[in-house]
């Protein structure tokens, strides 16, 4: 069985083995980035902001209410609107959400692309566990996602097939990264990974990533922890579980935290997703909604802005800090 796997995969993937990650100029930040939200006028009907029995506009499934409105991932102004903000936080690569062929992500991904594109952004992929992935099927997703332009992917529960079965397709690649969603760097290396980063900003926090950062570094492996400022999914899903934002303190925290640690790539959970709560994206004040009113002392249409202005701070802490190899503390 695994010698017909093997000889598939070298079919869909006919590329050698590349031990090197891309050169020094690659993004030292990346941010989660989710096309899967529509609405009547672009889609015919809403898609995720009604998730959870919610009835739009008024009502929608995410405990924040987004300064655009209930927007759709298919308009060409949006997406053109939110890469520049994107640009202008010094993120340099976005990780597109990704459910397969002939999902909605997928149908949108080629305008995603190239808006990113207008404003110098990097795209990734993160290939999300949808029905019925395999190790071979992920193979022609690879090869599908490169055809595109796209030379990182990033595996969400990569840890659901073990370590051994992802050599035959990692041993087969050239000119790509693929991180592993997991802080095992034992796992990611045995896996033939090029990295590993952790998503979950729920379970994960700033605590962990030290010991994830020094273990991955002593395999060889690229350090991708994820920061992220919050997590509130209840109206969406019905979890109960939360991360306060604490008016911003969790998302400094996080962010100390991944530089104090030698990450060699931030990720941030995430740009939009709202449903879960853990988007950076601008936010108003909205009757029955939660805001980043009093965010770092921000109030009215200045703080709806503040997560992103915060994030192009610690890019910019960032990039000096790995310039100049010094440690910074966490701002008051």
């Amino acid at each position: 069985m695994v010698g017909l796997v093997l000889a598939a995969l070298v079919l869909v993937v006919p590329y050698a083995h590349a031990t090197t990650p891309k050169a020094s100029t690659a993004p030292t930040t990346a941010v989660f980035y989710y096309p899967w939200f529509g609405n009547p006028v672009h889609d015919g009907a809403y898609d995720h902001w009604q998730q959870n029995g919610h009835a739009p506009d008024a009502d929608i499934a995410s405990s924040y209410y987004p300064s655009r409105g209930t927007y759709s991932s298919s308009d060409p102004g949006l997406l053109d609107a939110q890469m520049r903000e994107i640009e202008r936080a010094r993120i340099g690569e976005i990780i597109i959400s990704w459910w397969g062929r002939g999902s909605s992500t997928d149908e949108r991904i080629a305008g995603v692309i190239a808006a990113a594109r207008t404003h110098s952004i990097e795209v990734a992929a993160h290939l999300e566990p949808y029905q019925g992935r395999s190790i071979a099927s992920v193979a022609e997703d690879i090869a599908y996602l490169r055809s595109l332009g796209i030379s990182d992917v990033f595996v969400y529960h990569a840890t659901d097939f073990p370590a051994a079965e992802w050599q035959p397709l990692t041993s087969s690649l050239n000119d790509m990264r693929l991180f592993a969603q997991t802080p095992l760097a034992g796992y990611a290396k045995t896996g033939g990974f090029q990295g590993i980063y952790t998503y979950d900003t729920l379970t994960y926090r700033g605590r962990v990533f030290a010991r994830m950062c020094t273990a991955a570094h002593r395999q060889g492996l690229i350090c991708a922890p994820s920061v992220g400022p919050g997590y509130s999914a209840q109206r969406a899903t019905g979890d109960v579980r939360s991360v306060d934002r604490a008016n911003g303190r969790t998302y400094d925290s996080m962010w100390n935290a991944a530089i104090q640690a030698g990450a060699d790539m931030t990720t941030i959970t995430s740009y939009n997703e709202w449903n879960e709560g853990t988007q950076i994206e601008p936010a108003c004040v909205h009757a029955a909604y939660v805001s980043y009113d009093g965010a770092w002392g921000l109030r009215g249409n200045t703080a709806d802005r503040a997560y992103l202005d915060r994030t192009r701070f610690w890019v910019s802490r960032y990039v000096r800090q790995r310039r100049g190899g010094t440690q910074l503390n966490e701002p008051r």
